[in-house]
Order: C-alpha cells, then sequence, then structure tokens
C-alpha cells in the first residue's frame, strides 16, 4: 500500500523507548495477572471518563457481555441497540442468552435514533445500548429522556476520550451511561499491543457486580457467589495502554486536523457526502468514513492506486445469516441498509503525512472528475 488505511508501526516508533521500558517492568516483576498495572490504568481511565469506577477485561466484546449480564440479561429478555456497527454488540447480547431488538440509526450521524430505541422498548427489555459510532458519542441523554428508568450501555469501544456537550457542559464517553464499554483492539485510538477492554460506571453495586463477573463469580478466591467468567485485563496490555494513555488527546486532535482537511478536499464533489458531526458532540475519528455514489468502483480505484480503505460496514446486523431467527428483512432498518451500500473509509490516523494526506484526497477527486 502507498498510504494504509493504519499505520501502527509509525505510531510505534513515536513511543517505543516508553511502551518497552513499560513492559519490562512486568516482565521483571513477574506479575502478569491484574496487579498494579491494571489498578492504575483503571483509576485513569476512570478519571478521564469522569466516572467513579472502571473495570478492566480481556477484550470489549467481553465488556459488553459482561454490562449485560451486570443488568441482569439473560433467558428471555431483549436488549435494544443498532444494527449499523461491528458484530460484537449484538453478538453478545446472543451469547447472553437475549434477545438483539434492532432500530434504525440517524442517517447523518449513522448513531441510534432515540426515538425508536424508546418505542421498541417493552416489559422485557433489560438496556438500550446506542453505539458511539466512528468516533462521536451517540444522543446518550436523549435515550435516558425518552427511555427514563431502562438501563443505557454505552458502546463507546470507537470514542474513548470523545466529548458531548449536554445542557451547556462537555461530557465524556462513558460519562452519562449506566454502563460505558471501551475495547483496546490495536486500531481504536487507545490500542494495546494485543486485546483489552474496560467498563466504566458511576454505580457502586454495578462495580462490584462487574468486578465479580470478570474473575468466575468470586470476589473472595475459590468462593463463588455466581458463575462469571475469566476476563481479566492482562497485565502487560495495561502498561503498553498506560503508556500510550498519555499520547490520545493529541492522536485525536490530529485526527480532527486530518478529517478537517479531507472534508475541505472534497467538498466541491458533489457525489461525496463528508462525516457528518453532530454540532453538540467533538469527535475522535476513529474513522473517516464518507457517503459516496459508486462506492464499490470507488473502492476498487483507491485499492488500485495503493490507497488504503475499508467498508464499516457491508452487511447490518439486522440481516447477517446468525441472526436469521430473530425473523428480520431487508427494509426493517432502511438508513441501516442505505448506509452500508454507500459507506467506505480512509485513512485518518495521526501519523499520517501532509504528502500521504494529499496522495489519498487526489486519488479520490480522481475518480470523481476522471
Amino acid at each position: 500500500m502507498s498510504v494504509p488505511l493504519l499505520d501502527l508501526k509509525a505510531q510505534h516508533a513515536t513511543i517505543k523507548d516508553d511502551v518497552v521500558r513499560a513492559v519490562m517492568q512486568v516482565v521483571d516483576d513477574q506479575a502478569f495477572i491484574l496487579g498494579d498495572p491494571v489498578a492504575k490504568l483503571e483509576c485513569e481511565v476512570a478519571g478521564l471518563s469522569k466516572t467513579r469506577y472502571a473495570v478492566g477485561c480481556a477484550n470489549g466484546t467481553d465488556a459488553l457481555l459482561l454490562a449485560y449480564r451486570a443488568l441482569g440479561a439473560g433467558v428471555g429478555s431483549e436488549i435494544v441497540t443498532s444494527p449499523f456497527t461491528f458484530f460484537a454488540t449484538a453478538g453478545a447480547i446472543h451469547n447472553v442468552g437475549a434477545k438483539a431488538v434492532f432500530v434504525d440509526i440517524d442517517p447523518k450521524t449513522f448513531n441510534i435514533r432515540p426515538d425508536l430505541a424508546a418505542q421498541a422498548v417493552t416489559p422485557q427489555t433489560k438496556a438500550i445500548v446506542p453505539v458511539d459510532l466512528f468516533g462521536q458519542i451517540a444522543p446518550i441523554e436523549e435515550v435516558q429522556r425518552l427511555a427514563p428508568g431502562v438501563p443505557v450501555i454505552e458502546d463507546a469501544a470507537q470514542s474513548i476520550g470523545a466529548r458531548r456537550k449536554v445542557n451547556g457542559e462537555w461530557r465524556i464517553a462513558g460519562e452519562l451511561a449506566t454502563i460505558g464499554t471501551f475495547s483496546f483492539f490495536p486500531s481504536k485510538n487507545l490500542g494495546g499491543y494485543g486485546d483489552g477492554g474496560m467498563m466504566v460506571t458511576q454505580d457502586e453495586a454495578i462495580f462490584n457486580e462487574l468486578m465479580r463477573l470478570r474473575t468466575h463469580g468470586s470476589t473472595k478466591t475459590y468462593f463463588h457467589e455466581i458463575v462469571g467468567y475469566n476476563s481479566r485485563l492482562d497485565a502487560l496490555q495495561a502498561a503498553v495502554l498506560r503508556a500510550k494513555l498519555p499520547h490520545l488527546a493529541g492522536w485525536s486532535a490530529k485526527r480532527r486536523e486530518n478529517a478537517a482537511f479531507y472534508t475541505q478536499a472534497f467538498a466541491d464533489i458533489a457525489e461525496i457526502t463528508p462525516p457528518y458531526i453532530d454540532p453538540a458532540n467533538e469527535s475522535i475519528f476513529n474513522q473517516y468514513t464518507l457517503r459516496v455514489t459508486k462506492r464499490d468502483e470507488l473502492k476498487a480505484h483507491l485499492g488500485a492506486k495503493g490507497i488504503g480503505n475499508s467498508v464499516y460496514y457491508p452487511l447490518p446486523l439486522h440481516l447477517q445469516p446468525c441472526f436469521a431467527y430473530l425473523g428480520y428483512k431487508a427494509g426493517a432498518c432502511p438508513e441501516a441498509e442505505r448506509a452500508s451500500k454507500e459507506v467506505i473509509s480512509l485513512p485518518v490516523f495521526p501519523e499520517l503525512t501532509a504528502v500521504q494526506r494529499d496522495e489519498v484526497a487526489a486519488a479520490v477527486r480522481s475518480f470523481f472528475r476522471a
């Protein structure tokens, strides 16, 4: 690739000494399971998210699954969410035995429509799960207003550090929800050197339940109040993440700068709809995602020119074969279905050089101006 979609080697080169030092401290201590690195990262992420508690776990998928379990989801219950997101959001619903209830998205932000989410609530509903897609926070406060009393799990896997102004005050990803969940998958703005996840909450009882669930349902070794999971955040990953965390705000700012460059570069092309950022939001641009005509042709054109790109997501969750048992048909979530045929994401990583950025913009422009 002339310009990759993501260049983790370029990022590592800027922080290598700090990361190696942090990792070797864990190796020298020979303390690999939970311990000081995880506890300190939990405190730092809770501080960043303005929450009282944070609980590290094995990955972002487990963060969702544990959150669902902590709120009592299981066989016979329902969880309302978006069909236009990564599979984990709904896969974890299935894996706790609950039923996924899909409602459509806002065509501009790609985030869940709060009115539709509220309308889908039934006596069996255990939670609504808005997804902060591509780095901007979903309207959590609107979901809470329209569905009072229903717990809200914010899938913030793509939005750590993002902000939203609510009633004139900046709120941060994870802060307002009953539980916020994060992923530290390597491609995230704050990514580990392997898997990792975290849950944040303001509620002490939920915090205690999450702590039990991540360690086999136990708070005292060999005594198990419930059946939980083995989902502990690895100490080595926590050390890597702590070394990277001080850079997060700067990296996200550079992503916003790159996004603004592209949006300006494509402003005169009618066939391109650049990302719409809700005026209340400050996005971290985990992805820079266009809506375009002839998406598949553009994808092939960029590939031929060596420009990294990806389609997130080509088939909405309600139409995935594994969820056929839920009974959804084409047309059930028309905006999600339309988006899946029109979206394409471009390189926006913070280490993107000016030359690379120009090359990406020129390649896109050449397709529409050929």
